[in-house]
């Protein structure tokens, strides 16, 4: 079973491709229905290869489970376009998801023509338990795409994340 989210942020994908590998950016983008808390050491950025287990609660108040994160990257052009692609292939430890059998979450973004990025998600589960969890992923998808466009346009202002703008030009008095 899937869930797909496909649409366009309001930041150039270079600032999307950063923020995918924020650990803070993904616990940004669940909240405040998810909780995120890291079991172990975090990295700071994700880099391929990466594993870490966090909690999951609802609201900080009701523990839902534990999920290892695993990260991959990969990269590929698309009718000339380069797309690329962050895949947690990690899996649900502990909660309700732990009854599933597959769980393999990619991220995409790519450049749009007017600057903006394309972003696409697809999670794809699998198991017994999966047509009982899919309402329930399919509702928290819709959250985090409500969540990616509502903080996306601050992805471009991270510090560090290019030039500083220009100072306002002086005011004539």
């Amino acid at each position: 079973m899937r869930v797909l989210s496909k649409f366009a942020i309001d930041c150039d994908a270079d600032a999307a491709w950063r923020a995918l590998h924020s650990p803070r950016v993904l616990a940004e983008v669940y909240g405040p229905l998810l909780d995120m808390q890291p079991l172990e050491a975090m990295p700071t950025r994700w880099e391929h290869g990466d594993n870490a287990a966090v909690g999951l609660s609802v609201g900080g108040l009701i523990p839902v489970g534990r999920q290892l994160i695993s990260i991959t990257d990969s990269e590929r052009e698309v009718d000339g376009v380069r797309v690329r692609i962050i895949r947690d292939s990690g899996i649900p430890l502990t909660g309700p998801l732990a009854a599933l059998d597959v769980w393999d979450h990619q991220m995409a973004v790519s450049a749009l023509p007017d600057g903006r990025a394309l972003w696409r998600e697809r999670l794809v589960i699998g198991g017994a338990a999966a047509p009982a969890l899919w309402p329930g992923l399919w509702a928290t998808w819709q959250w985090r795409s409500a969540r990616v466009r509502a903080i996306a346009p601050s992805w471009a202002h991270d510090p560090g994340s290019g030039p500083d703008p220009a100072p306002p030009a002086p005011q004539a008095s």
